[in-house]
């Protein structure tokens, strides 16, 4: 019985430590996931805006005109920023949704203004961890987007 005892608690063990891994990965992918899925549709609206207004490294506003189609048939000015949750943890806001999750930092934005040599660039660094104390789970998404719309200077 005590030999049982010691190889059906080894099995167990094993088991929920597995269970507990699979939790932690699919959580990891989730937010992963969100921040690509907000990255898609930044660069969506970003490359049909007409101007782009960067607040601080936290906000940015786009000026979408009517011809875009998330735009709704009216031009409208469309405000991407980060706000706080908790302690290391931030969203990824549209208009004031929630669009990304468990972003590490809120300073994501940095924008180079349109040049002789080059259309306006928006660059986007989105650091994901569910866990923000530790540095093992941190994934980082960069992303640079070009607006398309911008006129060279």
């Amino acid at each position: 019985m005590a030999i049982l005892g010691i190889v059906l608690g080894g099995i167990v063990t094993l088991m929920v430590s597995g269970t507990r891994a699979e939790v932690d990965m699919n959580r990891r992918f989730q937010a992963q996931q969100e921040a690509r899925l907000a990255a898609d549709r930044m660069r969506a609206e970003i490359h049909c805006a007409s101007a782009l207004t960067l607040t601080n490294p936290a906000a940015i506003t786009i000026a979408l005109p009517a011809s875009c189609p998330t735009a709704s048939g009216t031009a409208q000015n469309v405000t991407y920023d980060t706000a706080q949750v908790s302690t290391g943890r931030y969203q990824l806001r549209r208009a004031g949704s929630a669009i990304a999750d468990y972003v590490t930092t809120g300073d994501v934005f940095a924008y180079a203004a349109p040049s002789a040599a080059s259309l306006g660039k928006l660059q986007v660094d989105l650091p994901v961890d569910l866990t923000p104390g530790d540095s093992q789970g941190l994934w980082r998404l960069e992303v640079d987007i070009v607006l398309r719309n911008t006129v060279r200077a």
